[in-house]
């Protein structure tokens, strides 16, 4: 056997424990009044407020790179150190995003697929016909929302790639000349951390829409 080969079968086995743990996960709450449209909700909410937490420290790496740039006497060790903690908090904040959208998408996927199988079992077509319109309109508002979660996901990578660069620049160039080259980079890491928290909000937004019109379902 190939390593392409087993890799694929160690990967298609733990999502098959997974898709195991889930399912096990969500009987759990099931059992105890708690509905995989209200976990869809509580995991929603999650997001948000990572994107949020996200958005303050993007500003809060932004407020430190312009502190480097406009570096004036101390140790610049120092601020090389704050610019890289802010840069690893980033990284962190990233990865808690992406964590809390896959997890939306886990169990959004196993609420669709127990509307669609429930469809068969209404004996009065009226109510099939209208659960069956409900579903394909929530489907339908799901995916503009999974768009704009990722999105704006996407939007995080060149800020991460930019802010490892300058760091690592000022890392192995601790000094004036480097301070200055930075000074060339900051428009370019604005504008990145600028874009994804809009892309962000647009996505916390569209949660929010969605989110109501869930409750109010």
């Amino acid at each position: 056997m190939n390593n392409l080969m087993f890799r694929r079968i160690v990967a298609l086995a733990c999502a098959l424990i997974l898709t195991a743990c889930e399912s096990t996960y969500y009987d759990a709450w099931e059992k105890v009044g708690v509905h995989k449209r209200d976990i869809l909700i509580d995991r929603l909410e999650e997001v948000q407020a990572a994107q949020e937490e996200g958005q303050e420290q993007f500003k809060d790496a932004l407020e430190q790179f312009k502190a480097v740039v406009t570096f004036d006497g101390g140790k610049l060790e120092d601020v090389y150190n704050r610019l890289n903690d802010e840069y690893e908090d980033s990284v962190s904040a990233a990865e808690e995003i992406s964590d809390r959208i896959n997890s939306v998408e886990s169990v959004a996927e196993a609420l669709f697929s127990e509307w669609e199988a429930e469809l068969q079992e209404y004996d009065n077509a009226n109510l099939r016909r209208d659960s069956a319109r409900q579903l394909k309109q929530t489907q339908r508002k799901y995916r503009r929302l999974h768009t704009a979660m990722r999105n704006a996901e996407k939007t995080i990578d060149p800020v991460l790639s930019n802010l490892k660069d300058n760091v690592l620049y000022l890392k192995h160039n601790l000094n004036a000349r480097a301070i200055a080259s930075l000074k060339n980079e900051l428009g370019n890491v604005n504008r990145d951390i600028t874009i994804m928290i809009d892309a962000m909000q647009r996505a916390i937004n569209e949660s929010n829409s969605f989110i109501d019109e869930m409750k109010q379902g």
